[in-house]
């Protein structure tokens, strides 16, 4: 690699960690590059790559910056044990009370949507109402605003959705007809929108804007490998501090409880029960 490549690509990494806390790994080379000459376009900005990561550093196109250089890979129920557990054992003691609920990385919104969805069905076979509210965060703009718009493409042979959902009952069903094709798009119900509230928040933030034990259920997965394992645990021991006593925190696959090893008690793949205070 070129030496002012290699100078470019270092200095997007230490301003995307002083931003975010994301950390870049060393194969990330043809990504930053790419992304970095689309970010110019963006932006339309007329002088070279070096002059336009200057002017993020001095705190110019952050937001175009950040939207860049985060990844928003999802779908809907992502690891779908999880929300068999939720359904299961966690709603159903939640039945005539309230439960609120957190999720950590939003994205386009697929998993709090499915949260949401989780909350419906579980109403259902308990014939029951159950009060739930859920925030869910992301530090990307883009992706909550699509999130907030609720549209997604649908393809008839998706397998996103598992058995126990059956999706027309939570979308509205849109054919987007063109030249080309047909696409297929759903639009979820506004009595799942009302469920979910969603807010612009960086986890690697020294605080975070909630009260001390707000949350039942915290979702924190396939978020936390983008940060060192030093801000992974120290991401995880702020979020403990907003879950309630006998709440539950769901990691993602690849991703560990860390120092929380201790304070929680595991019922599950990787889904913990808060059981001492750190």
């Amino acid at each position: 690699m070129e030496e002012n490549t290699l100078h470019l690509h270092e200095k997007v990494k230490k301003i995307l960690y002083s931003l975010t806390g994301i950390t870049l790994s060393e194969n990330k080379d043809i990504m930053i590059a790419n992304r970095l000459h689309k970010l110019k376009r963006d932006t339309k900005f007329n002088g070279d790559l070096d002059a336009l990561l200057q002017d993020i550093s001095k705190g110019e196109f952050t937001s175009e910056f950040i939207n860049s250089f985060t990844t928003n890979k999802t779908h809907f129920f992502r690891e779908d044990f999880h929300f068999l557990d939720l359904k299961n054992r966690v709603l159903p003691t939640f039945k005539s009370k309230e439960i609120k609920m957190y999720c950590s990385a939003s994205s386009t919104g697929e998993e709090p949507y499915s949260m949401a969805m989780t909350v419906f069905e579980a109403q259902e076979e308990n014939s029951c109402k159950i009060n739930a509210s859920i925030i869910a965060t992301d530090i990307d703009t883009n992706v909550l605003q699509y999130a907030a718009n609720g549209v997604y493409r649908f393809s008839k042979s998706s397998k996103e959705f598992p058995e126990w959902i059956k999706p027309q009952k939570y979308f509205k069903r849109r054919v987007n007809k063109t030249l080309a094709s047909e696409e297929i798009l759903i639009k979820i119900k506004p009595e799942l929108q009302k469920l979910v509230s969603f807010q612009v928040m960086n986890l690697n933030d020294p605080e975070y804007p909630f009260k001390s034990e707000q949350f039942d259920v915290v979702f924190c997965r396939n978020v936390l490998i983008y940060f060192s394992s030093e801000d992974q645990n120290a991401i995880l021991k702020k979020l403990f501090k907003h879950l309630k006593m006998g709440g539950t925190l769901y990691l993602g696959h690849s991703e560990n409880p860390h120092d929380l090893i201790n304070y929680v008690e595991r019922v599950g793949q990787n889904i913990f029960i808060k059981t001492k205070e750190i």
